[in-house]
């Protein structure tokens, strides 16, 4: 089941697109990119860049001759991100596992993840290719999520799904809220060597958007829709029943509600 998990095939990439970007992913790309200097001390290297949408945040703040290179490791979302930005010859793409860097020492002057590193599973194994990649003095920005309880509509996606299917631990899924903790990534970045750590929260509102829209991205948008169809339940009726849940909390359409992150900045200095 763990390849279900990890596997962001077909349609999938473009629901996570369409649907969850606009209801609060490309806010979130354009906090972490505004971070950013637009002359970091080096090259720009992207880890989990996923579907681009940081990536083009991120291409558009950086000035036109420093270089961005925008990783993944699942194929399939690397190339709806180029696919997506197809017209910016100014991204180098590069299929890269971020535990396993195809980079040399101090290559990059900023590493850049968004929601990318709460699902890798050594992390402390990331955290210390990251600082080889990074030259003196270089910055490494990245945000995860909060805890659920923060982010309603994942929230009450997962009441609802959890709800279909009583007991089946392998529809629990807390993986991306479950790095939240300061202390937690304190240490992981003092594990790797990193100084000069800023954390903070990052709340942002979701409007704009519709419930079903929002539904649709959490269930057609992750794999676990492919969890869902193997246990012979119609993914139309879970769209149905989170559509409905959520538009008790934020309404219909609009709907309107908030997510909440924690954002990190830090610098690789000896």
């Amino acid at each position: 089941m763990t390849d279900l998990k990890a596997s962001f095939t077909g349609s999938i990439p473009e629901y996570y697109d369409t649907c969850l970007g606009p209801a609060w992913f490309d806010a979130y790309a354009a906090d972490l990119a505004q971070r950013l200097p637009a002359r970091p001390p080096g090259d720009v290297l992207e880890i989990a860049c996923g579907t681009g949408q940081a990536t083009r945040r991120i291409r558009e703040r950086l000035d036109p001759d420093v270089r961005l290179v925008a990783t993944d490791l699942n194929k399939a979302m690397l190339d709806y991100a180029r696919s997506r930005l197809g017209d910016r010859k100014d991204i180098e793409w590069r299929e890269a596992d971020a535990v396993n860097l195809p980079f040399g020492d101090g290559e990059f002057g900023a590493v850049v993840c968004a929601f990318g590193v709460m699902f890798v599973p050594d992390k402390m194994a990331m955290f210390r290719e990251v600082r080889r990649v990074l030259r003196e003095g270089g910055v490494f920005l990245f945000n995860v999520w909060d805890r659920i309880e923060e982010n309603p509509c994942p929230a009450v996606n997962a009441a609802v799904v959890e709800g279909l299917f009583p007991g089946d631990q392998e529809m629990r899924f807390r993986i991306p809220y479950e790095m939240h903790d300061p202390a937690l990534l304190r240490q992981f970045l003092a594990g790797a060597r990193f100084q000069d750590a800023r954390i903070e929260k990052k709340r942002v509102q979701i409007d704009g958007v519709s419930a079903r829209t929002v539904a649709t991205g959490l269930i057609l948008g992750t794999p676990r829709s492919l969890m869902i169809e193997k246990r012979g339940v119609p993914l139309d009726g879970v769209v149905d029943k989170v559509t409905a849940a959520l538009s008790k909390i934020g309404g219909a359409d609009p709907f309107r509600a908030s997510a909440q992150a924690v954002v990190v900045e830090a610098r690789a200095i000896a």
